[in-house]
């Protein structure tokens, strides 16, 4: 069942868009009607990330879509949140797999890699050709990732790698991994490495029974004295602070992303309202308490598109720092998380079936709360912000 999707626009959001904006959201949105839409709930009652995808998401610029050069799309900021927020109306498992080959692989190749590693990697990860994954948060160390355990040894020009990673997306479909280690001969200061998935002591597993983010492919890994050459180390990279810059990019496309999943669960609850009759055959849209529900959920994506939109902007003019891109992800993650469950509501016993996407939009909102730095770190961050007082 389900209903097509008919945009969520309250206030003129579109004439606050430039024409390669739109023309980047509509394209994008087309691909997902057309390509994920009708995969995606047997793609989530099966548990399969849809593989068929990648190279035609890849030929769509999505990869990196904001990266200049080496076959990257050269989009704004603006227009790469757009497109986080589409595929995430599709399903947050597949934006969130979009999200770690551009941000957490290919931001920081560009940012801290060499020119052989950019002229190596870049154009194969923006194609599709190869995947990756980002390695920091451990099985003990999530919030806190100063803790991690991963350390990397000096040996003759070598490194040698020892460690375990949790929690990590697309690690078992990764040809190269960026993981984060503490080097023994600089004081344990973090440093990131392009690792090689096929090397010696480098081992994936997935991570099995999960009930959000079915359809993407979450793992753990595991370094036995895997032996790096000193060209895997990003030359660039120094402390804790570059994956941190890392995480900043993700966390920004997540703040658009959560509106296309809010944007879904409004649009699903609005046309059922409409339809849905009970009591004297009325439609329930014109019950007051459903009204209030509906409302309530368009007064939110409105305030959430106006802040994504405004982040991106300061983002495109270089003025966005890392407290207003995680009030962004906050306040929109909370927002479509309570919109779905307010949808839930509406929709009544319908509304856990995955003939519509309610159910599962709220359970992978659920992860998107926690990852990329929880609710509760953003507040932290924020309050630091705001008072000038670390209260980590």
């Amino acid at each position: 069942m389900g209903f097509k999707f008919k945009g969520v626009d309250f206030i003129g959001f579109d004439a606050m868009l430039n024409d390669d904006e739109r023309l980047v959201r509509d394209s994008t949105r087309q691909f997902i009607e057309d390509n994920l839409v009708p995969i995606i709930e047997a793609c989530n009652r099966d548990g399969r990330f849809p593989k068929e995808l990648v190279q035609p998401m890849g030929a769509l610029g999505f990869y990196g879509a904001n990266i200049e050069g080496y076959g990257c799309a050269g989009m704004s900021n603006v227009e790469y949140g757009l497109v986080m927020q589409e595929l995430e109306r599709g399903d947050s498992g597949v934006r969130s797999f979009v999200s770690v080959q551009s941000a957490l692989v290919m931001y920081p190749i560009h940012t801290f890699g060499s020119d052989e590693q950019k002229n190596e990697w870049l154009p194969q990860l923006a194609a599709g050709e190869k995947l990756g994954c980002f390695g920091l948060t451990e099985p003990d160390f999530g919030s806190n990732p100063g803790g991690m355990r991963t350390r990397a040894k000096k040996s003759g020009t070598d490194y040698i790698l020892n460690g375990e990673k949790m929690w990590i997306t697309s690690g078992t479909l990764a040809d190269v991994a960026i993981i984060w280690a503490k080097v023994e001969d600089e004081e344990d200061r973090v440093r990131g490495f392009l690792v090689d998935t096929k090397s010696p002591g480098f081992s994936a597993y997935d991570v099995h029974g999960k009930w959000s983010l079915r359809a993407s492919v979450t793992s753990g890994l595991s370094m036995q004295d895997v032996r790096v050459p000193a060209s895997a180390l990003l030359p660039g990279t120094g402390g804790l602070k570059s994956p941190l810059m890392c995480l900043n990019q993700a966390r920004y496309g997540i703040s658009w992303g959560a509106l296309g999943a809010a944007m879904s669960c409004y649009d699903t609850a609005l046309q059922y309202a409409l339809l849905r009759k009970q009591f004297r055959e009325q439609p329930i849209a014109s019950h007051q308490i459903v009204q209030e529900k509906l409302v309530w959920m368009i007064r939110e994506i409105t305030k959430g598109q106006l802040l994504a939109l405004q982040v991106g902007r300061m983002k495109d003019a270089g003025t966005a720092e890392h407290q207003h891109i995680s009030m962004a992800k906050q306040n929109n993650v909370w927002m479509a998380l309570k919109c779905a469950r307010s949808a839930r509501d509406i929709l009544g016993g319908n509304g856990i079936t995955d003939d519509y996407p309610i159910m599962r939009h709220m359970m992978n909102l659920e992860s998107v709360k926690t990852y990329e730095g929880t609710h509760d770190i953003h507040s932290l961050i924020l309050g630091q912000s705001i008072t000038g007082i670390s209260a980590f």
